[in-house]
């Protein structure tokens, strides 16, 4: 294996991971965003309150793109381990 196919391998690798961990992060961030201004207008500055609803808008995403991202997980793997004899 060259350092060519190994950079393309682990810019791969990053690349899947970003996609899988987005829309989990994304609706995190959303969430917090409009909790923490919705805290700022209020004043009301409990953890609680920003932390229940964030937590429960990712479990909403995960399990909203969970066949998506276990698709892409596999998909990524068979690629893999399909071209392991054309490397080595």
């Amino acid at each position: 294996m060259d350092p060519q196919e190994a950079i393309d391998l682990t810019r791969e690798a990053v690349w899947t991971a970003v996609m899988i961990g987005a829309p989990v992060l994304l609706a995190g961030l959303l969430v917090g965003l409009i909790v923490g201004l919705l805290q700022a207008i209020t004043q009301i500055q409990e953890q609680s309150v920003a932390f229940v609803p964030k937590l429960l808008a990712m479990v909403v995403a995960l399990s909203l793109t969970l066949p998506w991202l276990v698709a892409r997980m596999i998909q990524y793997s068979s690629e893999l381990i399909g071209g392991i004899p054309g490397r080595f």
